[in-house]
């Protein structure tokens, strides 16, 4: 049993006021990120044809839930693993000014995920995208797009704290931006995730840049697929990769916590790169990465944040299935339920 049991832990909120704040949270939190962001709300769809190449790979050995319907000619149609190119193709569908975007609920079913305080089969998130400009691809413009994110996320944190005064906020007040290849030389002695709580311990709040590049000791801090992401491309201090991840340390957990995966995304060069260096070359002809590569998309950053993780982190849970309905193993609810910890 993976699950983490917190010593003397006691939910600060009842059940029936925790499906309250749940509720002020996300409308709170996706007001701030559209308006920050200049971003409309879109309807998303649950599953796309395996064929299209939408639908997001992952780390590459994750399983899509995926059926056959007699409906559409018993086709492959596979549950979306996240949206992350499919909001690139709204951007073109909808010809979106730059500086303009959109977001939308992404629901998911993740067959493969191992089950703990913070991985659920279920998963929702916000998932964004917003128009850019050629020139805007750099580091510069993703960090001030993360620091964007982190003020609603404090927004929404000092909204709960206003409502229920006996939860103080937690969160630092800035970012910390840390590239993977840096973090590996501050901690080269720790796996990636130990490097991550070492660095959210230490800052509280950090966005590690270059997740997917190869780093100086030939591994990578952590997978990503090379078809959205910018991994490869080096930024203005020649560092590679144009994407990361918001990590907060959770005190609950004791622990660092990912929030949000976000990125610049390839253009065709970097996704021509990047195909090739994860050994998918064959998907240049599907339709997504064919008009990617044609210059029939426009030029994006775009990523996803988790709205239990959110939940979860501001209500100061101690499990995801406090703020979301899912399936646990046995084991796991009872020991949880021995603690105080109630899920859903």
């Amino acid at each position: 049993m993976n699950v983490i049991i917190p010593e003397n832990y006691s939910s600060k909120l009842l059940p029936e006021t925790t499906e309250i704040a749940i509720k002020r949270i996300k409308d709170h939190f996706q007001k701030c990120l559209s308006e920050t962001l200049n971003l409309r709300r879109v309807t998303a769809p649950l599953f796309v044809t395996a064929a299209s190449g939408l639908n997001d790979n992952l780390n590459g050995i994750e399983r899509p839930v995926s059926f056959r319907s007699p409906a559409l000619g018993n086709i492959e149609v596979q549950i979306v693993h996240s949206l992350a190119k499919w909001k690139r193709m709204k951007l073109a569908d909808y010809d979106i000014t730059p500086g303009y975007g959109l977001y939308t609920d992404m629901n998911a079913i993740r067959a493969d995920e191992q089950l703990d305080n913070l991985h659920s089969l279920y998963v929702d998130q916000w998932d964004w995208e917003q128009v850019i400009m050629p020139g805007q691809r750099t580091a510069a413009f993703l960090h001030e797009t993360v620091r964007k994110i982190y003020t609603a996320i404090r927004s929404a944190e000092a909204m709960v704290s206003e409502l229920f005064p006996h939860m103080k906020p937690i969160l630092p007040e800035s970012v910390q931006f840390i590239h993977s290849e840096e973090l590996l030389c501050m901690y080269p002695d720790l796996s990636p995730k130990e490097r991550e709580n070492a660095a959210c311990r230490r800052f509280g709040a950090v966005f590690i840049q270059g997740i997917g590049a190869v780093l100086g000791n030939g591994e990578r801090h952590d997978g990503r697929a090379p078809d959205y992401d910018d991994w490869s491309t080096p930024d203005e201090q020649g560092r590679i990769g144009l994407n990361g991840d918001l990590l907060v340390w959770n005190p609950v957990l004791q622990q660092a916590f990912e929030i949000s995966s976000m990125g610049i995304r390839v253009d065709p060069e970097a996704m021509r790169r990047q195909l090739q260096i994860a050994g998918c070359e064959e998907r240049a002809v599907l339709p997504f990465h064919k008009k990617l590569l044609d210059g029939k998309l426009p030029p994006s950053i775009g990523g996803g944040i988790g709205q239990s993780r959110l939940c979860m982190l501001l209500l100061q849970k101690a499990h995801i299935g406090e703020v979301q309905s899912s399936l646990w193993p046995d084991d796991q609810r009872a020991a949880c339920h021995a603690a105080g910890i109630e899920l859903l």
